[in-house]
């Protein structure tokens, strides 16, 4: 057998395995999980700059996001730009932010993540009901956060949300599951 002939045999032998990893990692990346980049500040101090996810892709077809919970959505004016907030409002609520803090139907929110009072209250300086399939999201560095306060984000539509946050990759100092609640 010539040297030609060997090569092509290897090849041969090789393109199955070549064709199957292609075919998973696809599927992996379309339906299961997606990795994402954490780009700026806005979700400090939970997750900063040059942060490397994977987004849990699943999990939304068989239970609706709860409140808390670190999604990944396209932003509306680039879909190639994935925005990572944590959902605050869920459907049917009405969202106010007033006096620096939210309310969620007229009740003032008690959570951990927006350490500082709200400065810019934005859209919902006044209140903002949200319909059957709408999402209040927001950074958890409230005042360095573009999010559903900013007509330029809005609010996030279900069939928006990519995925849940789920596992962080990088820095591997912090590898590991992202807390939600």
């Amino acid at each position: 057998m010539t040297v030609k002939e060997r090569i092509i045999k290897e090849l041969k032998e090789w393109v199955p395995y070549i064709l199957i990893a292609l075919v998973l990692s696809f599927g992996i990346t379309k339906y299961i999980g997606q990795r994402t980049r954490v780009q700026g500040s806005s979700m400090e101090t939970t997750l900063h700059d040059g942060d490397q996810l994977i987004a849990d892709k699943i999990s939304y077809r068989f239970t609706d996001p709860k409140r808390f919970e670190v999604v990944v959505f396209p932003y509306a004016q680039d879909e190639k730009v994935h925005y990572i907030k944590r959902i605050i409002g869920l459907p049917g609520e009405t969202i106010q932010i007033k006096d620096g803090y939210i309310y969620i139907n007229e009740k003032r929110l008690e959570e951990d993540y927006g350490r500082s009072k709200i400065i810019n209250p934005g859209t919902a300086a006044v209140p903002i009901e949200l319909g059957e399939d709408e999402y209040f999201v927001m950074g958890d560095n409230r005042n360095n956060s573009k999010d559903s306060r900013y007509e330029s984000v809005g609010l996030i539509q279900r069939d928006d949300i990519i995925g849940r946050a789920w596992v962080r990759l990088y820095p591997f100092n912090q590898m590991g599951a992202v807390l939600h609640e």
